[in-house]
């Protein structure tokens, strides 16, 4: 019993170890991809002389086509196919990325994201020790959950790569966000390893919690495309109504996607993962009935996901309402996401509820 003790402990120790190991290799990964943007950054003239080779490429790439007619032959140019994410969105090419379209800048891109990978290999074992240390699931109070969370949110924007999709825009964000969940983790939520109060003993935990999770990282990738997608909205208008952004906002917004394109992203993944989140709601609230002999109570953590669920179908509603496209819609997806994280923090930290049992 005592060796059994002593070795639970071990592995918890050593659970802390790898996941300030992750921290580490995260921090490095945010210096990276720091160096990403800022070798990146081309000065005006390498923009202008990138723009007019730009241009003669794709003169010398134009395909024409010759229609002989019985009054001669005409050449007409290839027709241009746009891609627009609403009716109405403007005709602007992406961007080149945080790199810039530089070499330099490229190769710190790929190192940010080897380092990124490390780190997530070194925090998803600090969770699978976790939970061999407790021999449970690894999310039985707002530290284990913190931990999972960023450990899936990573592995979804790696996923995304691995599929060859066009996001390592998100690597910033992401990187400064995962370091800034695991440093309250680690400081402010970290609990000790202990056995579950019999309510949580359920196998809903591994249901219900899991998808939570999940639904939690992939609404926060989508939340971050919206809050670029604002910003580069804004900057596209600006250029379009004769104005002069700043020499900070072009080095920035220029390179990333254009708005068309982070609004798609945006409603793609919201609207893939809300599915999901209406079974969470409905597998927390069978748990519920096993658990506290009634499906709904209108406690705090319920209520609250409930309002999040009704926020993401109000802005799944918007997108298909005219008039309510663009900015109107984004605003009511950073609300409801912003719905979540009270849900996840304010409610575990400052309301009273039967969800408080856990601990922080």
């Amino acid at each position: 019993m005592i060796l059994a003790a002593e070795t639970n402990e071990s592995l918890a120790q050593m659970s802390n170890t790898l996941v300030y190991s992750s921290m580490a290799v995260y921090t490095l990964a945010f210096l990276a991809h720091i160096a990403e943007w800022v070798f990146g950054s081309r000065s005006k003239v390498g923009r202008t002389a990138a723009a007019l080779t730009g241009q003669k490429e794709a003169a010398a790439a134009a395909v024409s086509v010759q229609v002989k007619g019985a009054g001669g032959t005409t050449v007409l140019d290839r027709p241009k196919v746009v891609t627009r994410a609403a009716a109405g969105a403007r005709d602007v090419p992406d961007g080149p990325g945080a790199a810039g379209g530089t070499v330099k800048g490229d190769l710190y891109g790929r190192i940010a994201v080897s380092l990124t990978v490390l780190a997530f290999a070194l925090e998803a074992a600090g969770v699978v020790v976790r939970a061999i240390s407790v021999q449970r699931a690894p999310w039985g109070n707002m530290y284990e959950f913190s931990t999972t969370f960023s450990t899936v949110a990573v592995g979804v924007y790696l996923a995304f790569l691995l599929a060859g999709k066009n996001v390592r825009w998100i690597g910033l964000p992401l990187v400064t966000t995962v370091l800034l969940d695991l440093g309250v983790a680690t400081t402010l939520l970290y609990t000790e390893s202990d056995q579950l109060v019999p309510a949580l003993d359920s196998y809903w935990l591994w249901i219900h919690v899991s998808t939570a999770i999940f639904c939690g990282a992939v609404l926060y990738l989508g939340a971050v495309a919206t809050l670029l997608y604002l910003f580069r909205d804004s900057y596209e208008n600006k250029l379009a109504n004769g104005g002069t952004p700043s020499g900070f906002a072009r080095s920035v917004l220029e390179r990333l996607p254009a708005a068309a394109t982070l609004d798609k992203f945006a409603y793609r993944v919201n609207a893939a993962i809300f599915p999901l989140w209406t079974f969470t709601i409905i597998a927390g609230a069978i748990w519920a009935g096993d658990a506290w002999g009634r499906y709904w109570g209108w406690d705090a953590k319920e209520v609250w996901s409930f309002i999040t669920w009704v926020g993401y179908a109000a802005y799944l509603h918007a997108r298909a309402t005219a008039g309510w496209k663009g900015r109107k819609a984004a605003y009511i997806a950073l609300i409801a996401f912003g719905c979540f994280l009270f849900n996840y923090y304010g409610v575990n930290i400052f309301v009273s509820s039967k969800h408080s049992y856990a601990g922080v």
